[in-house]
């Protein structure tokens, strides 16, 4: 099972329930690291386009299904690569993730929304189906991770047990440190300005991260705004209409209260007006459909691809603690540890200490300094794993001007819908305005200061 995993096939016993996409097999772990240019393999010759064309995942929620207790949500997960459909609940996207982490440990991966919380609504419920679709797609186009076999087993196995087939992949096999042909001369292909430019790098992308927080939320207000804007124009039509929805006290042109003779004299100008205002609506239920069609496009175009792009820039922030806390921590520690044995040795040789105890203990140093050299190489190779996510954040940048593009050609769009339809509407109010001879006259606006002139 081991070097099955190894070579990226499945274990033996699950081809049965594996989808078989006419894709190429997973090459083997020193193969798949990273697409780079000859000569260095730290540097990579990634396009935004090749990341992009990777895959295209879509997780689709259906019906939940009432379990002995609780109900819980289930998702439909369609690959494009891989050409099939599979069903998976939140708990299997908590082992891929688990699996993941602990085969890429120095690699950006993505964090999962949170868990279903007592009482969850709707609105939840979506927002974490969107936030597990940009999880998967971030990773099925992440290069070591779309050509690992992990990857293809969450989007192709139609069993039931996927979790147990994860866990399996992994068992036994070693982080990919221990995979990798390169990780043992990893320092050999580092600056050495290494760590200055980890700092400085770390910072830069914090600084990008605060700046598009911002812009996510002011994108996420705009689109607010425009299907709140829905509302209110489909509202204010309403009122206009004979609608049985609303009272007949509510909607003007549905009024019945007869009008008093005095008031109206010999002048019909209610009752046309109010016949005027029926017709009315039908401009303000297209202008409500337009700005909710330009809202949810903000929101999914725009707002959601912020978001995406927010949780790459969150998993390589969480990818620098897990190196500082992590393995660069482990090896401040053992270099400490290392350093209180030497201090014992040299005491135990001015005490001339029994034979046998100063052999344990020459034992436990070279042990020690065994681990030491093993913890510098992890350290390096989390800095040369560290180098190359920076890249791969550098290549999702362009990003910015889809995401920029696609807010102007909403606004734009919406805006020219929205003037076509204002512009349609407004021949319609010529029968608002009759003049004394009773002939309709064209919709002026009044002289400024004319409504309060003594």
């Amino acid at each position: 099972m081991t070097a099955a995993a190894m070579d990226g096939e499945p274990p033996a016993g699950t081809a049965a329930d594996l989808a078989k996409p006419p894709v190429n097999e997973p090459r083997e772990a020193e193969q798949f690291l990273m697409q780079t240019p000859q000569g260095n393999p730290l540097l990579l010759s990634h396009t935004l386009q090749e990341l992009l064309s990777k895959d295209s995942v879509q997780v689709e929620l259906i019906p939940e299904k009432k379990g002995l207790f609780l109900k819980h949500v289930e998702y439909e997960v369609s690959s494009k690569r891989f050409k099939c459909s599979v069903y998976r609940r939140y708990n299997d996207f908590v082992v891929f993730h688990e699996m993941l982490l602990h085969k890429f440990p120095y690699r950006m991966v993505p964090a999962l929304p949170p868990k279903r919380v007592l009482g969850a609504d709707r609105e939840f419920i979506e927002s974490r189906r969107r936030a597990l679709k940009r999880f998967i797609n971030l990773v099925a186009r992440h290069p070591p991770f779309s050509e690992d076999v992990l990857l293809k087993l969450f989007l192709s196995f139609s069993g039931s047990d996927v979790q147990n087939k994860l866990r399996e992949l992994v068992q036994g096999v070693g982080d990919e440190f221990v995979t990798c042909r390169l990780a043992t001369q990893a320092k050999d292909f580092l600056p050495a300005d290494i760590q200055a430019q980890f700092a400085a790098s770390r910072e830069l992308i914090r600084n990008i991260y605060n700046s598009f927080y911002k812009l996510r939320d002011r994108a996420e207000r705009i689109a607010s705004r425009a299907i709140d804007n829905a509302s209110d124009l489909l509202i204010f039509g309403k009122e206009l209409r004979c609608d049985h929805c609303f009272s007949p006290s509510s909607a003007l042109g549905s009024d019945t209260t007869p009008l008093p003779s005095w008031a109206a004299l010999n002048n019909n100008t209610w009752g046309t007006l109010k016949q005027a205002l029926k017709g009315l609506s039908v401009e303000f239920a297209l202008l409500a459909d337009k700005a909710v069609q330009q809202g949810k496009q903000e929101e999914n175009d725009v707002v959601e691809k912020l978001n995406l792009f927010l949780d790459l820039l969150q998993s390589y922030k969480d990818l620098c603690e897990r190196h500082e806390k992590g393995v660069l921590h482990k090896h401040q520690r053992a270099l400490h540890k290392y350093s209180m044995m030497k201090k014992q040795m040299m005491s135990a040789t001015v005490q001339n200490k029994e034979p046998e105890s100063v052999e344990q203990l020459e034992s436990r140093i070279v042990e020690q300094e065994n681990a030491i050299i093993t913890m510098e190489l992890r350290n390096y190779f989390s800095l040369y794993c560290l180098h190359q996510e920076t890249q791969l954040i550098h290549i999702y940048l362009p990003l910015t001007s889809h995401i920029l593009g696609a807010f102007v050609n909403s606004q734009i769009q919406g805006h020219k819908e929205m003037s076509k339809v204002w512009n349609e509407l407004k021949p319609k109010l010529s029968c608002l305005f009759v003049g004394s001879s009773s002939m309709p006259t064209p919709p002026l606006s009044p002289p400024e200061g004319n409504f309060f002139s003594n």
